[in-house]
């Protein structure tokens, strides 16, 4: 709490004020853009794991290209995220979706990597 005091010092002293309903102080987990940052690290949000493994069978390009922007955004933490996302991304190619057992193995692959 000293050091915190420290460094909410430098803005008060130059006239700089932060909105206390979007503050948090002493928590032990932090929501930033997707992801939790906590003592073990980052990680993915679980509601966003959870959305991609509810995500359907996509029936059409628009759906798959929504499917794989979002598996995208976490691909760091996908090991070969291209590798395996490959049969879905040759999908998008024009005149090209057809969805196969290869493009559901994929998905399925990819949904599995994501947990």
């Amino acid at each position: 709490m000293e050091h915190l005091g420290v460094v909410l010092e430098v803005p008060k002293k130059n006239q700089l004020y932060a909105k206390l309903s979007k503050c948090q102080f002493g928590v032990i987990e932090v929501d930033y853009l997707g992801h939790v940052i906590n003592e073990k690290g980052v990680m993915a949000d679980s509601r966003k794991v959870a959305a991609m493994l509810d995500w359907p069978t996509p029936a059409n390009v628009k759906s798959l290209q929504g499917f794989l922007d979002l598996t995208r955004y976490y691909h760091k933490f996908i090991k070969q995220y291209g590798t395996i996302a490959t049969p879905l991304t040759d999908l998008l190619k024009k005149h090209a979706f057809v969805w196969n057992d290869e493009a559901m193995k994929a998905f399925n692959e990819l949904k599995l990597a994501v947990t």
